[in-house]
């Protein structure tokens, strides 16, 4: 079985060509809508699956307590959020650590669009029924 830093290495190393083939084409100073429009269509090129804006609900006790959106979904297998901020900061990485969380989706890439390239690739080993969450991403 691979190592968890290797899980989905093969759609991470996709998302990252697309991520450097998007910010070396824009550059920074867009807003984060228009490098998820571009990110889309890199990966699209690449055939590879992707969802924008996928809905995450938040339970806890079997109750709906949230609603999130992912930027993108690749290949239902890897949660990747979209910043175009100056630099990257915790509250950034805790976001993408809380999707993960929420769902059954085990790695994250957090990309940054500032002014200069930057990425995190984030790991969550999510373990079910949970006893403080319960929590799913939905259709």
């Amino acid at each position: 079985m691979k190592a968890d830093h290797l899980k989905h290495n093969e759609i991470t190393d996709k998302v990252i060509r697309a991520y450097y083939s998007v910010y070396n084409s824009l550059g920074y100073g867009f807003l984060e809508k228009v490098y998820e429009n571009a990110m889309l269509i890199e990966l699209e090129k690449m055939k590879v699956f992707v969802e924008r804006q996928k809905k995450i609900i938040v339970y806890y006790e079997e109750k709906e307590i949230g609603l999130y959106y992912a930027d993108l979904v690749v290949e239902g297998s890897v949660i990747v959020e979209l910043k175009a901020a100056e630099i990257l900061c915790e509250e950034h990485e805790i976001q993408l650590l809380n999707y993960l969380k929420a769902t059954e989706i085990e790695v994250g890439l957090l990309l940054n669009f500032g002014a200069r390239p930057h990425f995190k690739r984030k790991i969550f080993a999510n373990k079910p029924n949970s006893p403080l969450l319960t929590e799913r991403l939905s259709a």
